[in-house]
């Protein structure tokens, strides 16, 4: 079932059925001023942090799971009937109530029809602004004049802090304070308390924002939610909407809301336009301030195409044309969309993540990088910096960053038994995709604070990362998983070792050693080779387990991820990283690569492990916590599938690097909606595996290791597009009835076109290349021969 399609051209996904699986979201805004809105108008806003800053109410988990929202209620002043300007939450019969919603890049718009008019609602926030803008055009599509009221509804929280707010209720309903100035509704809370601008954190300080309604007269309001829904009222039925009037009710103390009443009267074939403006500030200085700058409609429509124009820039840094129609779709837009939204807010932010995640989780966020390094070089390095920042002296790193408040130097370490042993290893991916994206070598060099005390430079800060996991190896002289490998519900703790961390840490050695051969680092050079000798053995001795490799050890010598296991016999990620890490050779790659697609892969993608747990030790193997098929116990963990994806593509298996991408691609699930459920447009954390019965289902959206793993899959190693220190490799590894593709990528301030050309239909390997007419040697474009333009021409075979 199809509930919706791409728009290229448009850069937008249009739902042209609003009764979705699930609702399907749109992120506007930025990180100081943020917003998340479905495609039937429900969602939140908040300033800074959704846990922390949070002034608009959602009810997580709520039935629908999207409401409240930014409502427009519509009523005919005659006739007494009423509807919103999106389906929900009135939720007009769909035989008489047309809409489509139309999510592009960091904006939404929402039309509707219904009993002849038609409305157009578009929501963005301007950019450098910390208020959003809700444009309203209303048309009357029939033969007769009409008179209409539209009223404004958004529900506001009684603290920006989250908890406050929806769980201590015996201090949150009693410090809201709404009042009216110019028609300006203006939401306080604490009001008696002054701002504390200076400490974010501080939940109790004096707070304010504004609602504001400009290109209508307003005729009413109500800021008490009990006087506009009335006692039992809901918000498919509000009584000040039923009987067609606000009631001009002040709250203090219970629930405040933001309700704006405009009559407006429309003559046949004649549209009307206002603005609701709501934002950060109260309404006597931001609000007037907002009502002033933006009471011009041609003001709102030149920061709309202000808007997109910013957005499509970002998303410049690379295009392509395949065979294929939706990878096509979510290259051109939804994709790096994706990847930059999930930079923006780690996993903070979303209709799952309710604030329980504040700030930037370590080692989701170094990942997240290599989803934007093309798109935001300056900006990735200062997350980067930021990020190396939160990595303590000892070596192992802070779970979490807080953008908002962290201190470099000046931070408490985590206990040791809150270490996590994969952190800090991530930054042997980010830290060299930054430096072959930008050519900046310096970088290196350049000297960071820790987290608690003293300072590094960055291959410094690297080194002391391996040094972390070298001097908490077990007993077969592999690294400690510690509380955490990357999967949170494998506790291997201070004696049990982690394969897939083995092979993260021979994947830093290599990239420690590289480096330093750069530098000439000659005795850093030898120890990096020599440590590396002796991991690689002991990977050899003591990881293979005859047809794939082991996942851990527990600390008493027990294996996971063993033939002998009756639960979890085998797991993805030790097979993807044997090959990743360059640990295996050809022979055994294969061997392993082949067994995880015998026992792992489903037409839904590639399981985290199987047969899921029910009877293991759960102090250690903690997915038995979930039920069979679901997160990390043999769900298809999306996260994962760019590992195995990579590794087929360095054997050169186009045909199953492509099968296992295709499987967990979102547009390729378009025209299937009802079975994925959430949106055909951005990526997840999991889809339900073979054992759970709702096989096929994905669930948590947008925020997800999953957006720049498949993104840099995709663009580095499917298409091949791949930055190295001194320059670009054309190498893909694609399916062989691809007979052409085009890219076109910004690397270093230059434009690159590549046409790749598959006359003889094999996966893997260039015969020849030309460089701007010209033939060059081997597949690798030098940083020094590219111009400004480039035209490159390859040939596989």
């Amino acid at each position: 079932m199809q509930f919706g399609h791409f728009d290229d051209a448009n850069k937008e996904y249009v739902i042209t059925r609003p009764d979705t699986p699930r609702p399907w979201s749109n992120y506007l805004g930025s990180t100081e001023y943020g917003a998340i809105i479905t495609n039937n108008a429900g969602g939140y806003s908040f300033y800074k942090s959704a846990a922390q800053g949070r002034f608009t109410r959602l009810r997580f988990n709520a039935v629908p799971p999207d409401q409240p929202g930014r409502y427009i209620y519509l009523r005919d002043l005659d006739s007494g009937d009423y509807w919103s300007a999106s389906w929900q939450p009135v939720g007009k019969p769909l035989d008489a109530f047309k809409s489509e919603c139309r999510h592009g890049s960091a904006y939404t718009t929402i039309t509707s029809e219904y009993a002849g008019i038609r409305s157009e609602t578009t929501y963005f926030v301007p950019l450098d602004r910390n208020l959003e803008c809700w444009r309203v055009r209303l048309t009357n599509a029939g033969p007769a004049p009409r008179r209409l009221s539209a009223f404004t509804y958004v529900e506001y929280a009684g603290n920006w802090n989250a908890y406050n707010d929806l769980i201590n209720l015996q201090y949150s309903q009693h410090i809201v304070k709404m009042a009216i100035h110019d028609g300006i509704i203006d939401h306080g809370t604490n009001v008696n308390i002054p701002p504390n601008p200076e400490n974010f954190e501080d939940a109790d300080q004096g707070r304010h924002s504004f609602l504001a309604l400009v290109g209508a007269q307003i005729a009413g309001f109500d800021t008490d939610r009990a006087a506009f829904l009335g006692p039992y009222g809901t918000y498919a039925r509000p009584r000040a909407v039923e009987q067609g009037n606000c009631t001009g009710s002040i709250a203090v103390g219970d629930n405040g809301c933001g309700v704006l009443q405009a009559n407006i009267e429309l003559a046949a074939g004649e549209t009307k336009e206002f603005v609701v403006l709501m934002g950060v500030g109260s309404a006597r200085e931001e609000g007037r301030r907002a009502v002033s700058e933006f009471g011009n409609p041609g003001k709102i429509d030149g920061e709309l195409t202000k808007l997109k124009a910013y957005w499509h820039n970002r998303m410049a840094g690379l295009e392509a044309t395949t065979p294929d129609p939706e990878f096509n779709s979510m290259l051109a837009m939804w994709s790096p969309f994706n990847c930059l939204m999930t930079f923006a807010w780690s996993r903070a932010a979303s209709l799952i993540y309710a604030g329980e995640r504040d700030g930037l989780g370590f080692r989701d966020t170094v990942q997240d990088m290599l989803g934007v390094m093309h798109m935001i070089p300056q900006e990735a390095r200062d997350r980067l910096e930021l990020m190396i920042t939160g990595q303590v002296s000892g070596g192992g790193a802070m779970p979490v960053v807080k953008q908002f408040a962290h201190r470099p130097g000046h931070e408490q370490p985590p206990r040791s038994e809150e270490y996590r042993s994969d952190d800090c290893l991530w930054l042997f991916n980010a830290i060299p995709a930054y430096v072959k994206e930008t050519g900046d070598l310096s970088f290196f060099r350049k000297p960071l604070p820790y987290a608690d005390k003293g300072e590094d430079s960055v291959l410094g800060h690297m080194k002391r990362a391996i040094k972390f996991n070298l001097e908490q190896c077990g007993a077969h002289g592999l690294p400690c998983g510690l509380s955490a490998d990357w999967n949170d519900c494998i506790r291997l703790g201070a004696e049990g070792e982690s394969v897939f961390v083995a092979f993260q840490l021979r994947h830093a050695l290599a990239v420690y050693q590289d480096i330093c051969s750069r530098f000439g680092e000659e005795d850093e050079w030898a120890w990096a080779r020599e440590t590396l000798g002796v991991l690689d053995k002991r990977l050899h001795d003591h990881a293979w387990d005859g047809e794939w490799y082991l996942r851990a050890y527990r600390a008493d010598g027990a294996k996971f991820g063993s033939r002998d296991n009756n639960e979890g016999k085998i797991f993805l990620s030790p097979q993807a990283w044997s090959v990743l890490s360059g640990h295996a050779d050809a022979e055994r790659g294969a061997i392993a690569m082949r067994s995880l697609g015998d026992k792992l892969a489903t037409e839904h993608g590639l399981m985290l492990c199987h047969p899921a747990f029910v009877d293991a030790d759960y102090r250690v193997m903690r997915a038995a916590l979930f039920n069979p098929g679901m997160k990390e116990n043999g769900s298809i963990f999306t996260h994962t599938q760019g590992w195995a994806i990579i590794a087929e593509t360095m054997l050169g298996h186009g045909d199953e690097a492509w099968r296992y991408f295709r499987a967990t691609l979102p547009g390729a699930w378009n025209d299937r909606a009802e079975i994925r459920e959430i949106e055909p447009y951005v990526y997840c954390q999991f889809t339900h595996g073979r054992p759970s019965p709702r096989f096929g289902a994905s669930r948590v959206p947008w925020l997800s290791g999953s957006a720049a793993w498949s993104y840099f899959a995709a663009t580095q190693h499917i298409l091949g597009i791949r930055p190295d220190y001194d320059g670009l490799w054309i190498d893909p590894c694609v399916p062989g009835a691809w007979a052409r593709f085009d890219v076109t990528r910004r690397f270093r301030g230059k434009i690159v076109k590549i046409t790749v050309r598959n006359p003889r239909g094999v996966q893997k390997g260039i015969r020849m290349v030309t460089l701007n007419g010209r033939p060059i040697e081997g597949s690798f474009l030098r940083a020094g021969d590219l111009r400004a333009q480039n035209d490159i021409v390859a040939e596989m075979g």
